[in-house]
């Protein structure tokens, strides 16, 4: 039977969130971002560990789950780095060297500030990700019209939106995979762990995600995130 774990990368600071702490850890709904994130994925029975990677230095961690006190299923390692990709593929590292991480393992990766991830976008990524021979992440079909701009804010040309999608996650791919991808590739390019696949020449596939999984990037989107997560799903 295929193994499934999550990690969190929750290192990063979030400066164009604009708070003053991390944007995992600023509460909604009297409730830390991060704790939103990782009660979704603690309350999915298919997922058999969920991983959360903080900096070595983390104020807030322990405020968020304190240390005896921890979810079964849920481990803690301080192993972040300085971007996304390094605090990845750091707590992959980290994970299968202390055994909570074997190769063949599906490991879904999620941003710490996507808290409204819905049950059956995580649901549909689990039954149609895991019979790919590479895995797979949840995207949306582009539906606004795209501009470049010209260097000076200003419409250089109109970018058509045919067969682009707007990335999403979790992404989901087998540990030994995702931990060779990301050990060859330049991580201070890589923004997702679907392009560290795809360097390696091979094709993820997209699984249709949902619109209210959306990313906290900008202080605005948190009155959002508030709307949908007062809803049921």
């Amino acid at each position: 039977m295929n193994r499934c774990a999550a990690l969190i990368p929750a290192a990063g600071v979030g400066a164009r969130f604009g708070a003053n702490l991390p944007k995992q850890y600023m509460p909604i709904l009297d409730k830390p971002v991060l704790r939103h994130t990782a009660d979704k994925l603690l309350a999915c029975e298919r997922l058999d560990t969920v991983l959360i990677i903080v900096s070595a230095n983390d104020a807030y961690i322990d405020t968020v789950y304190p240390p005896n006190r921890l979810p079964e299923k849920l481990h803690i390692l301080r192993c972040g780095g300085e971007t996304r990709a390094h605090t990845v593929y750091q707590g992959i590292c980290a994970a299968k060297q202390q055994g909570l991480l074997n190769d063949d393992d599906w490991l879904l990766v999620h941003d710490a500030a996507r808290c409204c991830l819905p049950n059956a976008a995580l649901t549909r990524l689990l039954d149609t990700a895991v019979n790919h021979s590479v895995g797979g992440l949840l995207a949306i079909p582009v539906s606004d019209t795209l501009k470049r701009d010209n260097g000076a804010d200003c419409v250089a040309d109109t970018v058509s939106r045919a067969r682009l999608w707007q990335a999403q996650t979790p992404q989901m791919f087998r540990t030994a995979m995702l931990h060779q991808a990301l050990a060859a590739a330049n991580l201070e390019t890589i923004t997702d762990e679907s392009s560290a696949i795809e360097a390696l020449g091979l094709s993820p596939l997209l699984v249709l995600g949902d619109v209210r999984n959306i990313k906290l990037t900008q202080a605005q989107d948190a009155v959002l995130a508030e709307l949908f997560l007062r809803l049921p799903f």
